[in-house]
């Protein structure tokens, strides 16, 4: 292989851990371990484009839905948005401003409370969305009330969909019910609710009861669209995972993800009859609808053919589904 490929693989994948290292810089890698790594590196540049794509499309779903129904005919929106939507007309300020502003203190929380990785997209997202109001101007599309809403939510919640489909957020307040939701116990729905009553309550008083109800109707289409855009609003994702590399997939989510795991033994069969059972252990894990994108990423390094199948949890107590401290994820826990 080419030295500067090889250079660059062993560079920017584990094959140049810690382990290796101590082998010195001039250590000649197999080729079975250059094609591993290479095919690791291929995952991550289609991963992180992937990511990308749905991020810049939703901010311009996003961007597109503010611009051309919502911002023209003074309707809000719930959650971060809203309030910059609300205080937009109260005092005038530009709305991209403003976005940024009240986002702040979610992307601090985001850091601490869900990840690194997760609050540079979401800071990179909710920048993005900024800058696409302040430099691109949207046509104005309808006046008609009804169609706002409606084509408005839509558009609007198909920006913050992309944006989740990517690893981010368009709105940091989901952040923040992740965090409360732990300490108070309520699920992430029943926060979002109170904030977006507390939002569309102080529309009516300032604006109007009409503006109020046309808001609400925006925020049920836009999360009706986010629903059908991420399949499964729920916060939580039970995964079962069956794979001959079931033990790489345990220490993977243990390391890497943070998370607890719980190993089934069962067999493996094919065939009419299913025979030629095979004992397998079998992997399952919960974790946040936030993560899902990452797991299936570092599946698919270890075993592409993997079987995973995920259902919807409306909410969990206990386990280790609380992120822990940084300097903790580096030991192996069992979730019981």
């Amino acid at each position: 292989m080419n030295p500067l490929w090889t250079s660059i693989i062993t560079h920017s994948t584990q094959i140049n851990n810690n382990k290796h290292k101590k082998a010195g810089n001039n250590k000649q890698y197999s080729d079975y371990r250059l094609a591993k790594a290479f095919r690791e590196l291929r995952i991550n540049v289609l991963s992180f484009l992937r990511d990308i794509f749905f991020i810049i499309t939703g901010i311009a779903s996003a961007a597109f839905g503010l611009e051309s129904f919502l911002i023209p005919n003074k309707f809000i929106d719930g959650g971060a948005t809203g309030i910059s939507l609300l205080l937009t007309e109260l005092t005038g300020l530009p709305l991209s401003v403003l976005i940024l502003i009240i986002n702040i203190p979610f992307f601090i929380l985001g850091f601490n409370a869900i990840s690194r990785q997760f609050a540079i997209k979401a800071i990179l997202a909710i920048t993005g969305l900024a800058l696409t109001i302040a430099t691109v101007n949207f046509p104005e599309v309808t006046h008609d009330k009804l169609l706002v809403a409606v084509f408005g939510g839509f558009f609007l919640g198909a920006g913050i969909g992309l944006s989740i489909r990517g690893g981010g957020v368009l709105d940091g307040t989901e952040v923040l019910a992740i965090y409360l939701s732990k300490k108070i116990g309520f699920t992430i729905g029943d926060i979002i609710l109170v904030f977006n009553v507390i939002i569309f309550s102080a529309a009516a008083y300032l604006l109007s009861i009409e503006t109020a109800l046309y808001s609400m109707l925006i925020y049920l289409a836009a999360s009706k669209t986010v629903d059908f855009i991420v399949e499964g609003i729920e916060e939580y994702t039970g995964v079962t995972i069956i794979s001959p590399k079931s033990e790489e997939i345990r220490v993977m989510i243990i390391e890497k993800l943070g998370r607890g795991v719980t190993i089934y033994y069962g067999k493996r069969g094919y065939g009419k009859h299913g025979d030629n059972l095979n004992k397998t252990d079998i992997v399952y894990t919960v974790i946040t609808r936030l993560e899902i994108s990452k797991l299936q990423t570092e599946i698919d390094k270890i075993d592409m053919d993997a079987f995973v199948v995920m259902s919807s949890i409306k909410d969990t107590k206990g386990g280790m589904i609380k992120k822990r401290p940084m300097a903790e994820k580096s030991k192996k826990h069992w979730q019981n």
